[in-house]
């Protein structure tokens, strides 16, 4: 099978889109490109130099220091997946805090860094062979993908996806501020000036609120099995 298409996988905050793009890249041996990281790295830098927090944003000096941020994905052997690399450091367990969940949807509203990250997106997927998931993959990074996804899933059902994954891997949380989390991310995408979160024409909308990974990904192989028909 040499074909290689391009996957697409857009949504909501915590449908489970990295996990299901995770298992097509081992599957079909595909790059995985996790867009979500590279803005939770650029939100990592940006609150490490106060550019931003819970009640400030300052969007200049952010923007002036754009050519000082390196993203990277390193593959690692032993969890089977590329993990984020900011300015040479791993700071994969740093960017998945709830601190940078809540700071995230600030800082990928600035369109400078959409811009940025875009462009790097894009060339990580000139030659196909590529499943890349996040909030604007289908409509604005790759708008001639192959094969669109679109997940959603219940507010509730999400918050408590999260607040589960978080809590097995040891974070001090409380699930109201998990739900309070997810709808204001909600909120910000889709309502951000540049790229809001929105399904593209030809996407397929993907509804997991009552579905586990193993369904979801039996039937998502059969999409792409047969774009690869």
């Amino acid at each position: 099978m040499n074909k290689k298409i391009t996957i697409a996988i857009d949504g909501f905050s915590s449908t489970g889109k990295s996990t299901i793009a995770k298992l097509l890249a081992k599957k079909y041996n595909y790059i995985y490109v996790d867009t979500g990281a590279m803005y939770r790295a650029v939100t990592l830098f940006a609150k490490n130099n106060d550019f931003v927090s819970t009640d400030a944003l300052n969007k200049e000096g952010l923007i002036s220091n754009l050519n000082s941020i390196s993203l990277s994905f390193q593959f690692n052997e032993d969890l089977g997946f590329a993990e984020m690399y900011l300015n040479g450091k791993n700071v994969e367990k740093e960017i998945r805090t709830l601190e940078v969940s809540q700071l995230v949807s600030k800082v990928a509203a600035i369109s400078e860094v959409r811009k940025k990250l875009v462009a790097e997106q894009q060339e990580m997927g000139t030659a196909g062979g590529v499943v890349m998931d996040g909030r604007d993959i289908g409509t604005v990074v790759f708008p001639d993908a192959d094969l669109k996804l679109f997940m959603t899933a219940s507010a509730d059902k999400r918050a408590t996806r999260r607040y589960k994954e978080l809590i097995d891997r040891g974070d001090k949380v409380n699930f109201e501020d998990i739900l309070f989390n997810v709808q204001e991310r909600d909120r910000i995408d889709s309502t951000r000036e540049d790229s809001p979160l929105v399904k593209a024409d030809d996407a397929i909308e993907f509804d997991n609120s009552d579905m586990g990974i193993e369904e979801q990904f039996e039937r998502i192989c059969a999409l792409v099995d047969d774009k690869l028909s």
